[in-house]
């Protein structure tokens, strides 16, 4: 594995540039896809629960195919999983290019490609996190993976506007757009040369359950990525920023668009930070100080009644859960064995979106039930209890110097 020692500057590393270059083009690729799906499956349908059908269509997968696809990461050279799958988005994107271009277009043939896209990247992300430990010595990971964290946010702030206006041009150009995309990611991808993996023996390998298993018996693996999964699920607020923009902050759907970029441009600037200076002492405490952050920002967010205090606010939250999110991937990856880091990686994989999603619907229940700002504010204070909870829960956890 050719790698430049510690002081060296990590982008002058061609596997890890080839490696932020197929991540890139992946992200852009799916959030153009995010845009122009959500919008013509709207457009066709002019129903909301349609619209948030497409979501649990694609999450589905990731339920169902979560050991499966952990088993394979750990079975199968990472870099070619992760090429099949950019193979099969390719292939579902010119599928629908077609479809608009032919006028045959339909839901079930965008619930189809769909659900093949949720396949894909339920096989693609424990490939991915299990391939970057490969590229980059162990020494660079942290500010590695914040390398990787900040060009996967810098696609979710220009990868919607990009889909957005492909899409205005011409449906099918949109869909063109995320072929052409993933098929630069599998050429990116190809061109990573990474250290040798430690394939699973074929006699454990077979244990697709083994993953769960390793988590349950390490308290460190197991609290980090339980403590995710409950902060993101009581604290978060994107699903609510379309009510705070038309009726609380009254700023209508261009001040909407500059809410939901805000987390993401702080989570860029972090990004920043910590891939030119590393956290290399008290990481645990460091993760729940960060984990308490987010929840702090996310009360003053549930009570500003000012724009320019909500982008404050929201932005400070980004910077909270990219320092959170950095510390909880270098720990796991480290932590485990590379012949287990697919299996581990899909488990934190679908408790990633299972919080996301699940976070989602217990922020639309709560605000139906108690008000927009009460839920919001509720899930703030859940959040910073919820920190304090597995401070005690996991004391090891809090105990963790550094990456070792």
């Amino acid at each position: 594995m050719s790698v430049d020692s510690p002081q060296g500057t990590l982008l002058a590393q061609r596997p890890l540039l080839f490696f932020l270059a197929s991540r890139a083009s992946s992200r852009f690729a799916s959030q153009i896809g995010a845009v122009a799906i959500g919008w013509q499956i709207y457009d066709l349908t002019h129903s909301a629960a349609m619209l948030g059908l497409v979501g649990l269509v694609q999450f589905l997968p990731t339920l169902l195919l979560v050991f499966v696809a952990g088993h394979a990461a750990d079975r199968f050279e990472r870099k070619r999983v992760m090429q099949l799958c950019q193979l099969a988005e390719v292939a579902m994107a010119l599928f629908l290019a077609l479809a608009c271009w032919t006028g045959a277009i339909g839901e079930l043939e965008i619930f189809a490609a769909t659900f093949v896209l949720g396949m894909a990247g339920a096989f693609e992300s424990p490939a991915t996190a299990a391939l970057l430990p490969l590229v980059v010595e162990r020494s660079l990971l942290q500010r590695a993976s914040a390398l990787s964290s900040g060009v996967a946010e810098f696609a979710t702030i220009a990868g919607p506007a990009l889909g957005g206006l492909a899409y205005a041009m011409a449906p099918s150009l949109a869909y063109g757009a995320m072929a052409l995309l993933w098929l630069s990611g599998m050429v990116f991808t190809g061109l990573v040369r990474a250290g040798p993996q430690d394939v699973a023996l074929r006699e454990a390998g077979d244990d697709v359950f083994a993953g769960v298993r390793f988590i349950r018996s390490h308290p460190i693996i197991l609290g980090t990525i339980s403590l995710d999964l409950f902060a993101v699920l009581f604290g978060g607020v994107t699903a609510l920023l379309p009510i705070y923009a038309r009726d609380i902050l009254a700023t209508g759907p261009a001040g909407l668009g500059v809410l939901r970029a805000a987390p993401a441009a702080g989570a860029l600037a972090m990004t920043v930070v910590l891939a030119r200076r590393a956290i290399t002492a008290r990481l645990g405490m460091r993760m729940f100080q960060a984990v308490i952050a987010f929840g702090i920002a996310t009360v003053l967010f549930a009570c500003s009644r000012w724009l320019w205090l909500s982008l404050v606010a929201l932005a400070f939250l980004g910077a909270a859960d990219t320092v959170s999110v950095v510390i909880r991937y270098s720990l796991v990856q480290l932590s485990t064995p590379d012949a287990m880091r697919g299996r581990v990686g899909a488990v934190n994989f679908l408790f990633i979106n299972a919080s996301n999603q699940l976070g989602q619907f217990e922020s639309g229940i709560t605000a139906a039930l108690f008000g927009t700002v009460p839920a919001a504010l509720l899930g703030g204070v859940a959040t910073i209890l919820v920190a304090g909870v597995w401070m005690r829960l996991f004391p090891a956890l809090v105990r963790v110097e550094r990456l070792e």
